[in-house]
């Protein structure tokens, strides 16, 4: 079969709720994509921060198919041994006491919501449940996540939304602006990545931190994009020396299987009680085996190894004519440059590189691991589709 039958068949049976690029992908390794035509890319996308070490590692596949050839599934009225040791790995990296496991982003976050809404209703009983978040946040595509997440764009046509939920400015002044007797947390992404790869200031979030303190509202931390190592950080709060009550995560953590994390910190640790809350598939045996196995490399070396690049990339980016400014941190990365993004993406694909687009930006998430050679090649390409 080859990419023009593909395509056809997928616009035939597939719900279109995708623009995709005209790329079938087949296989690859490390950094590299072939499709079905033959054609080689060099991959700044990793399936939007999935494949962390790039395509067919072999640490993650050999720790994936030992556990497929020991069992797949274990329903969590059972221990499972890969379960346990990734909430080990990663509270020790985290400093959380707890974790629940899910499929994705959107379930850690709809776990963080119950948790902050339980914690608040214990505590201070019914009415103390309305969460803040940041206007062009992004916290998934479940109703609850929809209702969360700050953009006017994602609301359309599927209203009603649940209640609960606050839009600020990502300022202390829009927050308290936003803040009543009613809020219970606030919630945010340190580097907003789908609506630009946005950094959040950091004199905000520290402001921000002893605000929530204070008056004991819960600080929701959203690391589904810039967790596992993605920022240069285990996660992308470290850089700012924060302490959250809640972190959620997914994406990277997998390497490429689905699975979502919400860390739970000393004051929420013990907020769930048996019955609380669920999920068949959360802490597959087989995503957790992954997992273990991509969180047990995200050493202090390797992200030394990350900030390395991404600076290299963004001094790099800096100087291609037509490129206005570059956000993001470390292999999280975005490029304004008075172009279309999704015509910059096209023009790229057709060269041999596929990037991402976030609202008005590029938006580069290449492998953690991705060689030098590969990101000169990604920055020539680049210079020749954005500095024409």
């Amino acid at each position: 079969m080859d990419s023009n039958e593909i395509f056809s068949d997928d616009k035939k049976y597939i719900a279109s709720t995708y623009a995709r690029f005209n790329i079938a992908v087949k296989e690859g390794k490390g950094s590299v994509i072939t499709d079905y035509d033959g054609k080689k890319y060099i991959d700044c996308a990793t399936g939007i921060g999935v494949n962390i070490f790039g395509i067919n590692d072999e640490v993650w596949k050999e720790a994936v198919i030992s556990q497929i050839n020991s069992i797949q599934h274990v329903c969590n009225l059972y221990y499972a041994l890969p379960q346990v040791r990734l909430a080990k790995l990663l509270t020790e990296k985290s400093g959380a006491k707890k974790v629940f496991f899910g499929n994705s982003g959107a379930e850690a976050n709809e776990c963080a919501i119950k948790v902050a809404r339980k914690y608040s209703y214990m505590k201070y009983g019914e009415g103390r449940k309305e969460i803040i978040t940041m206007k062009n946040s992004f916290h998934g595509r479940t109703i609850a996540t929809l209702a969360a997440t700050g953009q006017d764009a994602f609301h359309n046509y599927f209203a009603p939304f649940p209640e609960g939920f606050r839009y600020a400015e990502p300022t202390m002044e829009g927050v308290i602006g936003q803040y009543t007797d009613k809020t219970c947390a606030v919630m945010l992404e340190v580097v907003q990545g789908e609506s630009g790869v946005n950094n959040l200031s950091p004199e905000f979030l520290s402001r921000l931190e002893k605000f929530c303190k204070q008056r004991d509202i819960l600080l929701i931390i959203d690391e589904v994009q810039t967790g596992n190592g993605r920022t240069g950080y285990m996660y992308s709060y470290q850089a700012f020396g924060l302490n959250p009550d809640i972190v959620t995560t997914a994406k990277g953590l997998g390497g490429g299987l689905p699975i979502g994390a919400c860390l739970l910190f000393d004051k929420c640790e013990n907020t769930f009680t048996y019955g609380d809350h669920g999920s068949t598939f959360g802490g597959n045996p087989v995503a957790c085996a992954g997992a273990v196995s991509i969180v047990e490399r995200i050493t202090p070396e390797l992200l030394l190894e990350v900030q390395g690049k991404g600076a290299y990339f963004k001094q790099r980016l800096s100087m291609i004519k037509n490129v206005k400014s570059v956000s993001g941190m470390g292999l999280m990365i975005g490029i304004e440059c008075g172009k279309q993004p999704a015509e910059v993406a096209k023009a790229c694909l057709e060269k041999g590189l596929i990037v991402l687009t976030a609202h008005n930006k590029v938006r580069l998430l290449p492998p953690l691991n991705i060689k030098k050679d590969e990101i000169d090649e990604a920055l020539s390409i680049l210079n020749e589709v954005i500095g024409k």
